[in-house]
């Protein structure tokens, strides 16, 4: 949960870099909302006509557009792409199995023209203990 929280905070710093675990848990925890979101839609009668989600399920898309983009540019930078390579993701099937790969590739050792390297300095030994416990 600390990594979707993470995400949150930097919900528009579309500078520097993110690691793959920071990425896919905000994105596990995503999906979670989503389907939590669809669930009280359904569950409360809110949902539109034609489809079978409705307000909650829009209201939080809505609210997660940024930090995801947000999110995904700097997981781009950590691979050493350009931000603007997300847009890759407009060619229908291939554009999304490419970002995917992209995504799910290890970022680069050290420092990159986008930022030090964030599996060095993420979190301290101290706030592992924490999370752990």
């Amino acid at each position: 949960m600390k990594w979707y929280l993470q995400v949150l905070q930097n919900y528009a710093n579309f500078s520097g870099r993110a690691r793959r675990k920071e990425y896919w848990m905000f994105v596990l925890f995503n999906i979670l909302f989503i389907v939590i979101a669809t669930g009280l839609d359904n569950l409360l009668g809110l949902t539109f006509d034609f489809v079978p989600y409705g307000y909650i399920y829009l209201a939080y898309n809505i609210f997660i557009i940024i930090p995801s983009l947000a999110a995904g540019v700097r997981r781009l930078h950590d691979i050493n792409k350009s931000g603007w390579s997300i847009l890759i993701s407009l060619i229908p099937l291939i554009g999304s199995i490419i970002l995917i790969v992209w995504f799910a590739r290890e970022g680069d050792s050290g420092s990159n023209k986008y930022g030090e390297d964030p599996k060095n300095n993420t979190f301290t030994a101290e706030d592992n203990l924490v999370a752990d416990a």
